[in-house]
C-alpha cells in the first residue's frame, strides 16, 4: 500500500468515515436490552493494534 502525502480521495475519505463510525463502543441501552448478549462491539479495533489496509 502506497501511502500518498497529498489530498484523500472522495471514495478514500467515504470509507475511512464508515470505519470511525464502525469503531464505536455500543450502548449501554444495547446491553441492558439483549440481557446482555450483545457485550461489546466487535468492530472495534486500536488504531496501534490493527491497521485498515484500504485500497485508494
Amino acid at each position: 500500500m502506497m501511502v500518498s502525502m497529498g489530498k484523500k480521495s472522495q471514495n478514500r475519505k467515504a470509507r475511512l468515515g464508515k470505519k470511525l463510525k464502525q469503531n464505536r463502543r455500543i450502548p449501554v441501552l444495547a446491553t441492558l436490552r439483549t440481557h446482555r448478549r450483545v457485550q461489546y462491539n466487535r468492530m472495534q479495533r486500536n488504531w496501534r493494534n490493527r491497521k485498515l489496509r484500504l485500497k485508494d
